[in-house]
């Protein structure tokens, strides 16, 4: 299984190219001269920021507040800059895992390659392993839900994402819903 290990990066970060309703989503690593860019859903993008934030809140919580956590992302570690280029796919995420290393006050992020599990002769999944801060792990999720938030608006009803012309909505029992009266 190839690895794509960044410990630490120089630069991890998420990213998304194309218009709101058909963006596609990206996780990017850098080091020394090497790029790794990885696509995946933007529920993953918005789901690892979450469990980002969860894991350094409790790592926080139970060090009684003595851990090396920012609680808040340090504004010096913001990267609001684009993906780098050139953006080449290296393949497409399928499960996602979290730790904290509390020996080095890092956590760890990997990101395994989706398979077929029924093709029995293909290889095995790619891997993308990132260890970085805490304050670098607040950065991160702090950009990514900025990124997950720049997409379309939601139903006020539903909370599903709107189309131009509305979409089915669930609550209105499959009428087209997404006009609100103001």
């Amino acid at each position: 299984m190839p690895v794509f290990d960044y410990d630490p990066p120089e630069r991890f970060v998420a990213g998304a190219l194309g218009q709101p309703g058909a963006r596609i989503f990206f996780l990017q690593a850098r080091a020394e001269g090497r790029l790794t860019t990885v696509a995946l859903e933007k529920l993953q993008v918005a789901a690892l920021a979450g469990k980002l934030e969860e894991l350094l809140d409790e790592v926080l919580r139970r060090s009684g507040g003595t851990a090396h956590v920012p609680a808040v992302a340090p504004a010096d570690l913001a990267d609001n800059a684009p993906l780098d280029q050139p953006i080449t796919e290296d393949f497409r995420v399928g499960t996602m895992a979290l730790a904290w290393d509390p020996d080095r006050d890092q956590v760890v992020i990997e990101a395994q390659e989706i398979i077929d599990e029924e093709d029995l002769e293909a290889p095995e999944p790619c891997m993308l392993r990132v260890h970085i801060s805490a304050g670098a792990a607040r950065a991160f999720s702090q950009r990514a839900l900025k990124i997950v938030a720049q997409g379309r608006p939601p139903c006020p009803l539903c909370g599903q994402p709107l189309d131009a012309e509305g979409h089915i909505c669930v609550r209105l029992n499959g009428y087209r819903g997404g006009e609100v009266a103001t």
